[in-house]
């Protein structure tokens, strides 16, 4: 096995196991689990690369050991001869980069932010209702391509919209992402549907998001 994948419960690692599973690449799992209090991943990834965090991805064969969600969605890509990445039409590629770095760069941050003060009591409401504004503009942008289009860079899906899935998925769970936006809905429960998301869930485990 030359393609390892150093999973953390609930996070942004789910994506490289669904990714994998729509190459249909054979891999490696270890997993890791947030600590029972403190929510952060535990020491001993660490051990597998300084920044110690998930997802990590380890290809043995290659002596390559990649961390970011985008460069290993990069790297799968390349991988695989192209596989899931930029569609053939100058104006799909361009909307396959911006998705590809808008998930962490642009809609991560504010529901980090809106995560954080939801733990903090009494202030952390207040600040929390300056916050849902700001992922409500993410939201309605979102909403407004997804009815353009099936999928996030155009007909196909893409390593776009597997970047795209975590900060939607944590937006319906806590920010406020409902019915009231019908093509983000359908589209979470279109890739829900996949016989890969599927796959990837069985395998990496409890995931609170799906």
């Amino acid at each position: 096995m030359t393609l390892i994948v150093h999973h953390l419960n609930n996070s942004r690692s789910q994506r490289i196991l669904w990714m994998l599973e729509e190459l249909g690449l054979p891999y490696e799992i270890k997993r890791y689990q947030r600590g029972a209090k403190t929510m952060l991943a535990p020491a001993e990834l660490k051990r597998v690369h300084p920044l110690g965090k998930s997802p990590i991805l380890e290809d043995t064969a290659a002596g390559q050991t990649l961390v970011e969600t985008g460069a290993i969605i990069d790297y799968l890509v390349e991988y695989a001869d192209g596989k899931l990445g930029p569609p053939a039409h100058r104006d799909d590629v361009l909307r396959y980069r911006q998705f590809l770095h808008y998930a962490e760069g642009s809609v991560m941050p504010p529901l980090l932010l809106l995560l954080v003060l939801n733990r903090i009591p009494v202030i952390g409401a207040t600040a929390a209702k300056r916050v849902q504004p700001m992922i409500d503009v993410h939201l309605d942008y979102v909403e407004s391509e997804l009815a353009k289009r099936p999928w996030f860079a155009g007909d196909q899906l893409t390593g776009a919209d597997i970047m795209m899935s975590f900060p939607l998925e944590a937006a319906k769970s806590r920010a406020g992402l409902d019915d009231s936006r019908p093509a983000t809905i359908a589209w979470l429960d279109k890739i829900h549907a996949r016989p890969a998301y599927q796959a990837a869930l069985e395998k990496g485990g409890p995931y609170a998001y799906a």
